[in-house]
């Protein structure tokens, strides 16, 4: 880090230790009425298109394979072979050791980037060093996005200076990949700690900023997804430089899906509505998704078993 980065970060870092205090009642009754709204049915159908293409497709699991991975990236391409209209997912998301079967499943230049989890995954614990490796050797392996955690135990030991340091070294060994840097909500524990350090990662150079690795329980929830929009929100009219959001974790219907994305509508506007700017992290979610679309097309439901799990 140069010195006039660190002498930035000197005076950024006392506004940490500021930060205004997040209302909570305001925000939980704020997410509380976003639960509440209603879409009109082609308004329904555009929300479900733009929630299917702005899914990153995930399977982040022990026993997952290069033939599930595989198997992932065909559905992330093509999600109903009955209709490619419909078009493709956002990226699938996978383990960084099986990105090189996502990158010769999908090919080069293909639409559908491929996301890799690092930085020691989900725990964050290992030595910096490590944790960079990783990074570089996923994106030398294919990866276009890279999705960190941060070390909770630092942040919660209030050494903010030195989860910016890091944040901003995984930015470094990132390269030309997207950088989304997961916060673990669920344990941060307080909103006031969620919208500090959403502030730490977009200050240290993130891309995106993420919720939850998924592994934690609460994951995504719409109050700490308000908090973490206003804190972009915020961070854009401070520095101009806009920052995406990721929630990720817990959001397997599209009902819920459509309430986030009228969130992002009110609170960053129109610009945030595209891929480049929102995903959702997910596995279960686009088979929602595509039962929603099969019934707005057909009338009916489409029987669960009609649609691959992978």
């Amino acid at each position: 880090m140069s010195t006039a980065t660190k002498n930035d970060f000197a005076r950024m870092y006392m506004d940490y230790r500021l930060t205004p205090t997040v209302d909570s009642v305001g925000v939980e009754e704020r997410a509380a009425r976003f639960q509440t709204r209603s879409l009109k049915k082609d308004t329904k159908r555009e929300g479900l298109l733009l929630a299917l293409s702005m899914i990153d497709h995930t399977t982040l699991e022990g026993a997952d394979t290069p033939a599930r991975v595989r198997r992932l990236c065909q559905k992330a391409l093509r999600p109903s072979p009955d209709h490619p209209e419909w078009g493709h997912t956002a990226a699938v998301c996978v383990y960084p050791t099986l990105v090189p079967y996502a990158r010769d499943e999908l090919g080069e230049n293909a639409p559908v980037k491929i996301a890799a989890v690092s930085t020691y995954f989900p725990s964050g614990q290992g030595q910096l060093k490590a944790r960079l490796e990783e990074t570089r050797r996923a994106v030398a392996d294919g990866a276009d996005e890279i999705d960190m955690v941060i070390s909770r135990g630092l942040y919660l030991r209030g050494e903010y200076s030195a989860v910016f340091d890091e944040i901003a070294a995984t930015k470094e060994a990132c390269g030309s990949a997207r950088l989304k840097v997961i916060l673990e909500t669920g344990e941060l524990q307080t909103y006031d700690h969620v919208r500090r350090a959403s502030h730490i990662a977009m200050d240290a150079g993130a891309d995106f900023i993420k919720t939850s690795t998924g592994k934690v329980t609460p994951a995504a929830t719409l109050p700490v997804t308000l908090v973490m929009l206003e804190a972009i929100r915020d961070h854009y009219e401070q520095t101009g430089r806009k920052v995406g959001m990721k929630p990720a974790g817990g959001i397997k219907d599209s009902k819920t899906a459509l309430q986030y994305l009228v969130a992002v509508r009110e609170i960053l506007g129109k610009e945030w509505l595209t891929p480049e700017w929102f995903r959702f992290g997910a596995s279960s979610l686009t088979n929602d998704i595509l039962l929603q679309l099969h019934k707005q097309t057909s009338g009916h439901y489409h029987c669960p078993e009609y649609i691959t799990v992978d």
